[in-house]
């Protein structure tokens, strides 16, 4: 037995209140007898008389041992349950990784919204859970359609029944969000008002914190599987190392939030990021499956994907301007794809930014007096305490690679999503004889599918 009691059970090192409490304990739950008196004993008058020995030093150390190991265990076992099934999904395709990142998306949220959704049992305000819900089904309509739309217009802009969607995607989820807000106003309930107005905006911040980062790294699931996976490799990486050094050399505390953060662990994480960070690339820069973006979503690591590499990923020489040290004629050079560059800014970002979406996360679970999000993940706490910074990471990544990386042109479904939603009918039948005219002159088909194109329409119009 520890030093904790039970009911009716006295004991002499207790006894300094006379309700029974140690000094600094409050009453539990625990503390309520049957009867439902804090504090009062059962009425079972041979259980005063009982002595228990407490624990010895040697039986406590034992017990803290035996929990500490089957902790251990457990949490070793789901890392590689984690780790198996994460590479599992990477190799079979990008579907799978898209299933993965909307289960974390939605357990997260749950996760989230439970640490301040409490008190809604007790004030009965059962509108508030259902609202909350709500709010995340509109919120991945809008933002699913939304990758949809962009990335596989081939398949949505010629189907008949997937068009109208597509051309009034936002108006539709502007209309279901307008829904919900009007659902909202109508639940408010006086002297609940201020508890109503801090779910609407808790729920808004889970939202844009969870949501739509994550939606992001759907995107750049899309974009070719390296942009999903460098930077997410970055992060773990970074995690590890922060953690290795810190206990080697860790001396200086880095933030008050999180105490055993160490400015050295810190640092040393940061170069030990960077160089993986090069190694990794190199080794992702030789598999198309990687590179490519994701244009058939069948496609998985032995079946491979088939495109034009992204200029950044051709290896490019880099050399200095002649320097008045070295002889004439001579430069120092290095051969290297710009990619390699690229990695070093997102591995610092990875080691200096995205650690503060921890803090952040572990500001937040002070604010609320909580260890986890939740208990998702056996022997490491909730989904969210393993992707705090994985989601300021996605984004980054996105925007990183849309403004520097993206090699822009012109796509045939970009120029097919132009001709379909901006030109009428008439004109699309303009464009399409304009192309069978330039294709002719080129020699690329044959000279009269223009007319017979003339023909088959009439033919058409006609019946």
């Amino acid at each position: 037995m520890t030093g904790r009691s039970r009911r009716g059970v006295k004991f002499p090192h207790n006894n300094k209140h006379s309700n029974g409490h140690s000094e600094g304990r409050r009453a539990s739950f625990s503390d309520v007898s049957e009867e439902g008196s804090p504090g009062k004993p059962r009425s079972a008058g041979t259980l005063e008389n009982i002595d228990e020995k407490p624990a010895t030093p040697e039986q406590q150390q034992q017990a803290d041992y035996e929990k500490k190991k089957a902790n251990f265990i457990t949490r070793t076992f789901w890392t590689f349950v984690m780790i198996g099934g994460f590479f599992a999904a990477l190799f079979m395709g990008h579907v799978y990784i898209l299933v993965i990142i909307t289960a974390v998306q939605i357990v997260s949220f749950k996760e989230v919204i439970a640490i301040a959704n409490v008190p809604s049992r007790a004030r009965d305000l059962q509108s508030t859970k259902s609202l909350n819900w709500y709010w995340l089904a509109t919120t991945m309509y809008f933002l699913y359609g939304e990758s949809v739309v962009y990335y596989l217009k081939h398949i949505v802009l010629v189907d008949k029944v997937l068009l109208p969607l597509a051309t009034h995607h936002r108006f539709i989820s502007f209309i279901l969000y307008v829904f919900g807000f009007v659902f909202f106003v109508g639940s408010l309930k006086t002297g609940h008002l201020k508890f109503q107005f801090s779910q609407f905006a808790w729920t808004h911040m889970a939202l844009f914190l969870i949501v739509v980062q994550a939606h992001f790294i759907m995107n750049n699931v899309l974009e070719g599987m390296i942009w999903f996976f460098l930077p997410a490799a970055l992060v773990i990486t970074n995690d590890i190392f922060a953690y290795i050094c810190g206990i080697t050399f860790g001396r200086t505390q880095l933030i008050k939030l999180s105490p055993k953060k160490t400015v050295e662990g810190f640092v040393g994480a940061w170069i030990m990021t960077v160089l993986f960070g090069i190694v990794l690339t190199n080794i992702l820069l030789r598999s198309k499956y990687f590179i490519c973006p994701a244009t058939n979503l069948g496609a998985n690591i032995f079946s491979g994907l088939d495109c034009d590499p992204n200029p950044v990923f051709i290896p490019r020489t880099y050399s200095t301007p002649h320097l008045f040290f070295l002889p004439p004629n001579y430069t120092l050079s290095v051969t290297t794809s710009p990619m390699q560059i690229h990695t070093f800014f997102w591995a610092s970002f990875a080691s200096l930014i995205a650690p503060f979406g921890g803090f952040f996360a572990s500001g937040l679970k002070r604010t609320f007096k909580i260890k986890d999000f939740g208990d998702s993940i056996p022997g490491h706490g909730g989904m969210t305490d393993r992707m705090d910074c994985q989601f300021i990471m996605g984004l980054f990544s996105f925007i990183y690679y849309h403004t520097f990386i993206a090699f822009k042109r012109s796509s045939v479904t970009h120029v097919m999503e132009l001709a379909i939603m901006e030109l009428t009918a008439d004109e699309q039948l303009e464009v399409i004889k304009g192309v069978l005219k330039y294709l002719t002159n080129q020699g690329v088909v044959k000279a009269e599918t223009p007319a017979s194109f003339d023909k088959l329409l009439s033919a058409s119009i006609q019946v």
